[in-house]
């Protein structure tokens, strides 16, 4: 299906919104500032955007250890997102989840997750709340390759599968389970493992956002039509380490440079809407300047806003219903 202009344009400021926002983060975690782990998606945007196209505020996603692309890419607030993970008590979840439990269910965005493949049955339960209410919504997990081999992500498949649950299944393949090769550790084929729970299963190249948003918007119709469960294996690369301070000492000296000027999903992006003639130069020029000021705000402001209190340490304990 051909994406009109303003979707298109729309793509492209997500992920460069994304990149942007990673790369700033990557800078300010080195000042001492941002306290706690930060794991960066810069490289992976074609995957969040792509996937999250054509979901809206009704569809949930659970993400990972390494989930501002995801919550980017599924509408939330920039700002609220800064401020989250500079600690401050004007972040989505009050600066007391940081970076890696950042949340936003208003947007749909159930939670970046420390537990790795801890999003699977997650969204499984949105799923079927989804199909038991007859709301028509869709739930995405993205896991990584060490999110694959847990046993939460197979029994998850196995219940999407016996309960044809509008979910979808996406393998975000970075190469990496930490540092340990997914060649090395992933045992046969991740798509023929998702068929074997009778899952239709494809593997995309999560650098080209045209490919990846195609797949997803097929596994999206077939949730929202009533005929279960998807899989997508995106094999992609991420440009920093595991985590900010990993030395990426397993990783060959000029591998990240040269995934950087071969398969970077921007600069794609930028060459086929260009020799298609869909979008011209100026238009992602301005694009790129916006996100820019875009950032530097959210920074400035994180920085000057307030710290919790400690009196909010009893908040947020326990749900009344």
């Amino acid at each position: 299906m051909q994406l009109n202009r303003d979707e298109l344009l729309r793509a492209y400021r997500d992920m460069c919104l994304i990149r942007q926002f990673e790369e700033r983060v990557h800078a300010e975690f080195a000042t001492g500032d941002i306290p706690g782990f930060v794991h960066l998606y810069a490289g992976e945007e074609a995957s969040a955007v792509g996937v999250c196209m054509d979901l809206t505020e009704r569809d949930t996603i659970a993400s990972t250890h390494r989930g501002h692309g995801h919550c980017i890419a599924k509408g939330c607030d920039v700002d609220g997102m800064m401020a989250e993970i500079y600690g401050r008590k004007s972040g989505l979840c009050g600066g007391k989840g940081g970076s890696m439990h950042i949340a936003d269910l208003d947007r749909g965005m159930l939670g970046a997750n420390g537990i790795v493949g801890g999003g699977a049955p997650l969204a499984c339960g949105a799923a079927l709340s989804a199909k038991t209410l007859k709301t028509g919504a869709v739930a995405v997990a993205f896991g990584g390759d060490g999110a694959s081999n847990q046993g939460t992500t197979a029994e998850a498949m196995n219940l999407a599968s016996v309960w044809r649950l509008p979910v979808i299944f996406v393998l975000e393949d970075n190469g990496y389970a930490e540092s340990t090769a997914s060649a090395w550790s992933v045992g046969g084929d991740p798509v023929k493992r998702a068929e074997g729970f009778g899952i239709p299963a494809t593997r995309v190249d999560g650098h080209d956002f045209f490919a990846v948003h195609e797949a997803a918007r097929e596994a999206v119709a077939r949730a929202r039509a009533g005929e279960g469960p998807s899989f997508l294996h995106l094999k992609l690369a991420r440009y920093f380490g595991h985590f900010e301070g990993d030395g990426m000492t397993y990783r060959a000296p000029d591998e990240v440079a040269r995934l950087r000027a071969e398969k970077d999903c921007l600069k794609l992006f930028r060459r086929k809407v260009s020799e298609a003639g869909l979008l011209e130069g100026a238009a992602l020029d301005a694009i790129e300047g916006e996100v820019a000021t875009l950032i530097e705000g959210a920074v400035r402001r994180a920085k000057a806003d307030a710290m919790p209190e400690p009196a909010d340490l009893l908040t947020d304990v326990y749900v009344s219903y």
